[in-house]
Formats: C-alpha cells, structure tokens, sequence
C-alpha cells in the first residue's frame, strides 16, 4: 500500500490500475508538491459522466494539497485519439474545436479550484505547442525515440489491426504528440506525473520515456481503471444518450436520476468514486440492503449532483422526485421540455409530444412506447397513440413521462 496520503486515498476508492513506478510516485508526493495531468480532447461542447473519474482523480489530488493540470486537446483533437475506437473520428473545423473546448472548461469549474497558487489548478492548450511544429524537427528529435516495433504492440494500435479496421497515418501519430505534450508540460510547468484511463496505457509509458529520455529525469504515469456498469453498459451512456455535466445539454433532475437509479451492485464502487464522502461512512452505506439500500442511492444522487451542480440544485432535483414519484405532482424543478408554438394548433397527438419532449427519438419509437404502456400524461397511462393535448393544457404545463423514471414538463412555447 502507497504510503503517501494521496496514493493511499486514491487505490483505496479505486482510482488507481496501473502506475510506472508507484514507490518511486509515493516518494515524490511525500517530498513537495507535484504537478500532474490529464488530457482532455475537444470532440463534443461539454463533457459526459464517462470523463468523471478523471475529474474526480484531478479534484482528490488538488485536496490533497497537489497541483492539478486539465489539459485541453486543442492541438491533438484535429487529430483524434485511436484509443478505444474502432472507426476514425470525423475530423473538426478549428472553430468546432474551439467552441467545444470553451464548453468543456465550464464542466471544470464546480470540481477544482483554479487560480495562481502553488495548488491551484490550471488550464493549457496543447495547440499552444503542437500547431507550431516543424515536421522534420519533429521526426529528427522525437521520432527517434520511437520504434515501429512498440508501437505496434500498444492495445490502441494493436486491437484495430488485429480486427482489420482502418487505422490511419494521422491517428498513428497521436502516440508520439501525447508524449510530446508530457515533455512540454514538465519544460513548461514541471508536471512530472500523467494520468489517464488504462487505455491510455501505452501513450503514458511512451511520455514517460520521452521525457526520461531526452530530459534524464524521472517521471510517472498512472491509469484508472475503465469503468463499466453492473449492466455491462459503458459508463456515461444510457438508451437515452449521454449522461452530460452541464445542465444546457442535460436537466439537473435527469442528472440526479442518473445517480439515483444506479445498479444495487455499482452503489459501493460509485459512492468511492464519485462522492467525497469519508471512506468510514462508505462503509457504512455499502452494508446497507433490501430497501434500505435506498438510502445509499439516495445519498449517492445528492452527493455526487451536488459536486457537479451545487448543493440547492441537488435538493431541488431530490424534492421534485419524491413530489412526483410519492404524490404524483410536479413542481417547477422539473426539467422543462418547452413545446415551439409552431407545432401545434388546436391540439398535439400524444405520441409527437412524447418525442418533443425528449422522452422518444422518433414518432415510431414514441409509438411503441405507448403500445407498450410506457407513457403516461398527466400521470395518467396513455392508451392511444393520438390522443390530444390540447394547447392550453400546454400552456399551462403538462407533466410527460417515459416509464417510471423519465419525466418532462411540457410547457408550450409562445
């Protein structure tokens, strides 16, 4: 077991697969403050609860007195990381790319503290370095230090082989820029320490080497574990779609939902994880079961929310669950579904509201959730799939819902 307070913490939530050198890590945090980071690409304008270990690990390690480092991909992302993926990524203008990393920064904010203090965390962009790269400087100074033969040994570039997938030029190239942004980061601002999830593996020991190599001092990696749900699904996506941090591409109350219905099985991990409650009160709640293991998922849906959206959003998205699910009413913190006037005019056929507000995909898919039994208006089970809203019940607000756990005030929008 580390025997520094933050590595001590992190293995025992769970943050903690595979290090280069953990004694080696442990000594170094015991000794002063250390420097480490985690890069984010700018592929989407905000980030999904499948980066939220990354955030979390950042958040623990700042608490524990260390210098958090949230690198953002402006750079990288224009050429996407093959990690994990069986197909290329589509290729972004410079102005997507921008705007999506002004919206990722705002999923930062509630978790670390930024600023100018010795711990405080701080934003770069790896675009600073990497646009401005001559090739052959490149290929003469870093390529050197790289061997086809490793390279193809990493999982990124082995598994899309080994199923026959396209890997292109561009992307094989992202290992050596990763590893050119671990150098640039400890030259720059003395970051000596990269994390990532474990499919990062091979870029982080290749960064490591880089800097070790041409700058002879030691520096580490670490890689969480990827996490997937008791179901088997990938953490951050449900059949509804991404579960997003920021409230403009997801309601607080579909957040806390999130959290609240989590697996029986995935509670302890995810109370770890997610939550910066004391291990001892943890264990407390893990022991708990039957019905009373609601009270684990009820603190976990609070705890975690409130990281992300505030403490008074979290007990507003709690109240407006109990009113709805014990009494059957809805109050105005429920996520609002506005309906455009321009789609209605004396009344709007049930399935089609179903879809505007979220709760289906598409006119069949909403269909097939009311032959089912699945949705109800008014709290009230919808038989048929026309039957009609009319504009002033819209008008005044209807509460939609898509089984027991999806709920939407349709409001008309005038």
């Amino acid at each position: 077991m580390p025997t520094d307070d933050f590595l001590r913490e992190a293995t025992a939530r769970g943050f903690v697969f595979q290090c280069t050198d953990t004694e080696g890590l442990a000594a170094a945090l015991r000794q002063s403050i250390v420097s480490g980071y985690i890069g984010f690409d700018c592929t989407a304008d905000s980030l999904h609860v499948g980066s939220l270990v990354q955030i979390m690990l950042l958040r623990l390690m700042q608490r524990h007195g260390h210098r958090p480092v949230v690198l953002m991909g402006g750079g990288t992302t224009r050429i996407g990381d093959p990690s994990g993926k069986d197909e290329t990524r589509k290729l972004l203008s410079t102005e997507q790319i921008a705007a999506n990393m002004a919206g990722i920064r705002r999923c930062f904010a509630p978790f670390l503290s930024f600023g100018d203090g010795p711990t405080d965390a701080f934003m770069p962009n790896n675009d600073d370095w990497l646009a401005s790269l001559g090739y052959i400087p490149l290929l003469r100074e870093v390529g050197v230090h790289f061997t086809i033969n490793r390279m193809l040994s990493f999982d990124s570039v082995r598994l899309r082989l080994e199923r026959e997938q396209p890997l292109t030029f561009l992307e094989f190239n992202y290992m050596i820029l990763q590893s050119y942004d671990f150098r640039e980061l400890f030259r720059r601002h003395g970051v000596t320490l990269q994390m990532g999830g474990s499919d990062q593996w091979g870029n982080i020991v290749s960064g490591a080497d880089l800097v070790r190599r041409t700058e002879g001092k030691p520096v580490f990696g670490l890689t969480t574990p990827l996490i997937q749900l008791a179901s088997g699904a990938k953490m951050g996506k449900t059949a509804k779609g991404a579960v997003w941090l920021t409230d403009d591409r997801l309601p607080v109350f579909d957040y806390w939902q999130f959290w609240r219905n989590t697996d029986d099985a995935d509670v302890p991990r995810f109370l770890r994880l997610f939550t910066d409650l004391p291990l001892d009160e943890i264990a407390r709640l893990e022991k708990l079961e039957g019905a009373e293991l609601n009270e684990a998922k009820q603190v976990l849906a609070r705890e975690a929310t409130s990281l992300a959206h505030g403490r008074e959003a979290a007990l507003n998205a709690e109240q407006a669950a109990a009113q709805t699910f014990g009494a059957g009413q809805a109050e105005a913190s429920l996520p609002r579904a506005p309906i455009p006037a321009a789609e209605i005019t004396d009344a709007l056929p049930a399935f089609r509201l179903l879809v505007l507000a979220g709760l289906a995909s598409s006119n069949a898919e909403a269909r097939r959730l009311i032959r089912g039994g699945g949705a109800r208006i008014a709290d009230v089970a919808v038989s048929d799939e026309t039957q009609p809203v009319s504009r002033d019940d819209l008008r005044a607000g209807v509460v939609v819902s898509s089984g027991r756990k999806h709920y939407r005030l349709a409001v008309l929008e005038e």
